[in-house]
């Protein structure tokens, strides 16, 4: 595994199955827990993507001057707009939305609209005292730009007065996520997941596309006939939405660990329950991690086959090669070989801890994730 640059924090697995976990987290005022620290800039619609690249960018906090935050991100999509004004995707947008702008790895925000798209500001339920502003309603992109620059600078010094303090490991929420590997590597996943859930902590299993197949074998650990209910009813949607057929679906389970299955919730769902928790969400890593994200994943895990996945901010993200094969070709963009007999659970588990403890990913590193925020589309489009 190569070694990537720490910040000055420290993580412990604990030396046995009695012995708490911790890592270094930022704790919020209202006791959120977080794994980095952004001011993020979010879109209401496709149309405001270039001015909030433009605040972001313009924005971008000197390390020197304010060394505790992680970065200006920018947050945009291609839709808001030519949608229905009621209805499933309008819905899903706004719940996704909302759930970056409430995520604890964001110190503050500000959100940018057009003024005239069908995903109005007015419909988000952002927190209290959030900024808001719409192009037509500053004047333009020029006017627009250089409010927004000057609101970031206003947080920039707030959001630099926090500091890392030891937290259990029961206050993490992984993602797990998959672009396809036919399940290869997901035993060692899965086995992290399940010491992450043993120290009280919670992993989301996502994309049911992967898993159709499999969801007997996942009803069987629903700790409720509600639980299973739920999840069987979220199979039977994707049966009448796209009727998939996933290559070996128990392996893609796998990276779901074998601990009782606690909750189900729709994409983007506030995610409130410790141990495994299902999300239906689409299989494309991206869409997948964004509702991952937006229900409140503070870490996100992904297996891939044939490159990296990219990254997910404002949450660290994992990218596991599945095979020898793929992390030979790009190194760089990895973060752990899988399939090296030498990487178990436990190691991975470690790993989780030092990156949620301030320790920098290979996407980190090289910078992507700011292009990987990807809303689930459904619905028409006019």
């Amino acid at each position: 595994m190569k070694v990537r640059r720490e910040n000055a924090t420290t993580a412990r697995a604990g030396a046995g199955p009695g012995e708490p976990a911790f890592f270094q987290g930022i704790v919020r005022p209202d006791g959120r827990v977080g794994t980095r620290n952004h001011i993020g800039v979010l879109t209401s619609v496709n149309c405001s993507a270039t001015v909030a690249k433009m605040i972001a960018s313009r924005s971008a906090a000197p390390a020197e001057r304010f060394p505790n935050v992680d970065g200006v991100v920018a947050l945009t999509h291609d839709t808001g707009c030519g949608m229905a004004a009621d209805g499933d995707g309008i819905r899903l947008l706004r719940r996704t939305l909302n759930g970056y702008a409430r995520h604890p790895n964001f110190a503050a925000l500000l959100v940018v609209g057009l003024g005239c798209e069908v995903a109005q500001l007015t419909g988000f339920d952002l927190p209290e005292g959030t900024p808001t502003m719409t192009i037509q309603g500053m004047g333009g992109t020029a006017a627009t730009v250089r409010h927004g620059v000057e609101l970031i600078r206003d947080l920039l010094p707030e959001a630099d007065r926090v500091e890392r303090v030891p937290v259990p490991a029961s206050e993490l929420v992984v993602g797990l996520a998959d672009t396809g590997t036919g399940g290869h590597g997901n035993a060692t996943l899965g086995a992290a997941a399940d010491l992450l859930i043993r120290h009280g902590g919670t992993a989301i299993l996502a994309g049911t596309p992967q898993l159709y197949g499999a969801e007997r074998l996942l009803a069987s650990r629903a700790v409720s006939p509600e639980v299973a209910g739920r999840l069987a009813e979220r199979f039977r949607w994707w049966e009448r939405y796209a009727a998939p057929a996933p290559d070996a679906p128990e392996r893609a389970a796998a990276r779901g660990g074998t601990s009782p299955l606690t909750a189900v919730h729709e994409y983007a769902e506030p995610v409130a329950e410790r141990g495994l928790v299902f999300m239906d969400t689409p299989g494309r890593a991206e869409v997948s991690a964004t509702g991952q994200v937006a229900g409140g994943a503070t870490v996100m895990c992904v297996t891939t086959g044939d490159g990296p996945a990219g990254g997910c901010r404002p949450v660290p993200g994992l990218n596991l090669a599945a095979t020898g094969a793929a992390y030979r070709a790009m190194p760089e963009d990895l973060d752990l070989d899988l399939s090296d007999a030498s990487v178990t659970g436990e190691r991975l588990f470690r790993l989780i801890l030092e990156v949620a403890s301030g320790r920098r990913t290979a996407g980190e590193e090289l910078g992507s994730g700011d292009d990987d925020f990807a809303p689930w589309q459904i619905g028409a489009v006019m």
